[in-house]
């Protein structure tokens, strides 16, 4: 039987590159589950290897024979904002969809969950379930489930750290993350965060690196999860190595040619705690979990290289020229003007 893969979600930033990126380099048939097709831009709807799928994750019995007929499937659809909608789209819509498969062929589930859930040491925050946001402890939710579903050992959990993509002008074919849209605004309040000094760190990744990835793991035959102190899940955090906040805004700084001030004023998990006593704004508790976290990384890692691959944006810099991020004349050059 040929490779029939499954995508979830397949309008999304993540979705569509995973898609293009299949239809480019694989031979599989591609089930695209999505709600509005006009917003599937990178992927030709009438190309023979690509099947749409049009509907809500909270109802999939109309696509249940197409879900049974799926060799692989690759779920990255998601929900925030509001608590039942989560609910229902990322735990009781996971345990529909798994439930409609067909476990004689079934080789292999990508399920797409969030780094946030997770310590360094790629096991789950308990914070993530009892602090977490409507969408962090669904998530965190889910997870667990997973564990136990008879279903485990074919399953990978990929963990996406900050993901970018699409560029910040909206002109590219795939659609624009959240986080390259906040680039532009970024640039806004460089004057400030400047002179700001943070101990925080992170990690990044772009959605092609993401999508190169996941072609591997649909690529290899399933085994049973390889990784050390992880349960029959795998466990894979995609990201780049970790980059702390103040660098980031050095290197955005270069990258608009904007001088950067030698010293600067840090910024405490005290003094956050005193500006939001005195201007009255309102946080949650996974906001104040995140305030005294700071350090969101993770060990291993795992970047395109570590499967022998060739990261699309390794550095951010990379990421500012695939995102289309203007860059500023020097000034000595706009005094030559």
């Amino acid at each position: 039987m040929s490779q029939r893969i499954l995508i979830t979600g397949a309008s999304g930033c993540v979705g569509q590159h995973i898609a293009a990126l299949l239809l480019r380099e694989s031979n599989a048939e591609l089930l695209l589950l999505l709600r509005d097709p006009a917003k599937l831009t990178a992927v030709p709807h009438d190309h023979p290897r690509v099947t749409v799928l049009v509907g809500d994750l909270r109802d999939l019995t109309p696509h249940a024979g197409a879900i049974a007929s799926a060799t692989r499937i690759v779920h990255t659809a998601t929900a925030w904002g509001d608590p039942e909608r989560a609910m229902a789209v990322n735990v009781v819509a996971v345990k529909q969809l798994l439930a409609f498969t067909s476990p004689e062929w079934l080789e292999q589930v990508v399920y797409f969950s969030t780094a946030s859930v997770l310590d360094r040491q790629l096991q789950l925050l308990p914070e993530a379930l009892t602090e977490g946001t409507e969408y962090i402890q669904t998530k965190a939710l889910c997870l667990q489930q997973l564990e136990e579903h008879p279903l485990a050992d074919r399953i990978v959990a990929i963990f996406p750290t900050l993901v970018f993509g699409g560029r910040v002008d909206g002109s590219s074919t795939f659609p624009t993350s959240y986080l390259t849209a906040g680039l532009g605004e970024a640039c806004q309040w460089l004057w400030l965060a400047k002179w700001l000094r943070v101990d925080a760190s992170f990690h990044f990744i772009h959605a092609a690196d993401i999508a190169r990835v996941c072609l591997h793991l649909l690529s290899t035959p399933q085994q049973p999860n390889p990784e050390h102190h992880q349960g029959r899940v795998r466990r894979l955090v995609l990201g780049q190595p970790a980059l702390t906040v103040n660098d980031t805004v050095r290197r955005l700084a270069r990258w608009r040619h904007s001088w950067i001030p030698p010293l600067g004023i840090a910024i405490t998990p005290w003094l956050v705690d005193v500006l939001i006593r005195l201007l009255r704004l309102e946080v949650t508790a996974w906001d104040r979990f995140s305030i005294q976290q700071r350090h969101f990384v993770h060990e291993p890692i795992s970047p395109p290289e570590r499967f022998g691959l060739v990261s699309h944006a390794a550095h951010l810099e990379a990421v500012f020229e695939d995102a289309g991020l203007p860059r500023r004349r020097p000034l000595w050059q706009m005094f030559r003007s």
